[in-house]
């Protein structure tokens, strides 16, 4: 089983891995789709099912959708082209994709929020479809978007799990159990072991030049979340909160009197400027996903600002731990909201963010595991009710509070030897089974908890 680094940590576009990046991701694979078929087109239709049509507007999968199939991407999205082209497709009905015709479509006419047929392989479903001349669709398929934006086809989905079995890795573990075995056996540490399977699939300077942008762009969100005040747009009014606090933060700073519990301020104000730039749909990281992007910055930056001893020398090996423990859980349960509620987002990225500091700081394979499964069963059952569908509230203090508890999850794991009584596999077939128990509406469609007991106009 192999998922890289830059599988699990994405440079895209907020506020949704799943609702945004995943719908303009597989927007531009039905244009490559059209690309090379032989089929003259005339027309594109697209229709929306699930969690992506419950929430959609709030987490502008409409717009991402639309910018899609107009040729834009997470990973090159620019603002001012993209709004100029939002503008030119609603007042001349066509959009301009490279390599194809012009192809009609009416956002409001051929962009369907279908409320009532969700799609059988996965709660976040969209069909994308090409016209003739007459209308008629000549070209269907099945998107499915599973969280962190991976996409995959109808096809995809039912071969199985979304990993890369392809060419030979020096450690191709499975489950954690086989992640510590291979560590005993070779003397590795966790992000050693990652990094050799890393390089075995490219080389070492590109995944170094790679993992620097990573970290840049994690750390350059952060800045701009920390200088930035005003509504986030969507219409709960939701003020941002993290200059203000930031600001009081480096007020106090050098005072006598400042109670030691202000370091989860820090923590928490880290993760908050990252997720309110996600909510205002800025450039994040899946960390795995959007929704989840400020918990595992906010542990990298308070490790680099706060902890003695701390090296920039240290970002690669806690970017390799996390995304090792992310693949795991990816690969046995699920990183999507809309699968497994908010466990498996904000949980995971604990997880992740544990493990990381817990490696960084010393931390043997046995007690990164363990630092790892702290923080996750101590997310189990967390449900994702976002009121009015937004990446607002409750998500951005909730990265906040999974940060800290990620950083109390690595310290008690340091405190042991690596000795504990569930293991983090448990942990994750736990989490798989509670997010498939758990009620649709508590699985990113806004029908229950906050989203309908919070007055939101």
């Amino acid at each position: 089983m192999f998922l890289s680094v830059f599988d699990m940590f994405k440079v895209g576009i907020g506020p949704s891995s799943s609702h945004t990046m995943g719908p303009m991701v597989a927007a531009a694979r039905f244009l490559d789709l059209m690309r090379a078929s032989p089929f003259q087109f005339a027309g594109l239709k697209a229709s929306l099912h699930g969690s992506l049509a419950f929430t959609g507007v709030g987490h502008a999968t409409d717009r991402a959708t639309i910018l899609g199939l107009a040729g834009f991407l997470p990973d090159t999205y620019d603002d001012e082209k993209a709004e100029a082209a939002l503008a030119g497709i609603s007042a001349t009905h066509k959009v301009h994709p490279e390599g194809l015709d012009a192809l009609s479509f009416d956002p409001k006419k051929d962009l369907v929020f279908d409320y009532d047929h969700a799609l059988s392989g996965h709660a976040n479903g969209m069909i994308l479809m090409a016209t003739d001349a007459q209308g008629d669709v000549i070209l269907r398929q099945v998107y499915y978007s599973v969280g962190g934006g991976f996409v995959l086809t109808e096809e995809e989905l039912a071969e199985g799990k979304d990993t890369d079995d392809g060419a030979p890795i020096p450690y191709p573990f499975h489950s954690a159990a086989e992640m510590l075995e291979m560590a005993k056996k070779s003397g590795k540490s966790i992000a050693q072991m990652k990094r050799e399977n890393e390089i075995a699939r490219g080389c070492a300077e590109s995944f170094a030049k790679g993992s620097a942008r990573l970290w840049q762009v994690m750390n350059d969100c952060i800045e701009r979340g920390l200088t930035r005040d005003g509504i986030l747009p969507g219409g709960l009014n939701v003020r941002r909160r993290a200059k203000g606090i930031y600001d009081a933060l480096m007020a106090e700073r050098g005072m006598n009197l400042t109670a030691p519990h202000t370091i989860n301020d820090w923590m928490s104000v880290y993760a908050m400027a990252v997720n309110e730039e996600n909510a205002a749909g800025g450039q994040v990281v899946t960390a795995p996903t959007n929704g989840a992007a400020g918990t595992m910055p906010a542990v990298l930056r308070y490790y680099l600002d706060h902890v003695p001893g701390a090296s920039e020398s240290h970002i690669e090996d806690f970017l390799l731990t996390a995304a090792a423990i992310g693949g795991l859980v990816k690969y046995n349960a699920s990183i999507s909201g809309a699968e497994a509620g908010c466990q498996a987002e904000v949980g995971s990225a604990a997880a992740m963010a544990a493990a990381g500091l817990c490696a960084v700081m010393g931390g043997t394979p046995e007690q990164v595991e363990n630092a790892a499964e702290i923080a996750l069963e101590h997310h189990l059952g967390m449900t994702c009710d976002p009121v009015k569908g937004l990446v607002q509230i409750p998500c951005i203090e909730r990265n906040g509070l999974a940060a800290i508890k990620a950083v109390s999850a690595a310290s008690l794991a340091l405190r042991g030897d690596g000795q504990h009584f569930v293991p983090l596999d448990a942990v994750i077939e736990t989490m798989r089974q509670t997010g498939a128990d758990m009620h649709e509406k508590y699985k990113e469609t806004s029908l229950g908890g906050l989203a309908v007991n919070v007055p939101n106009c």
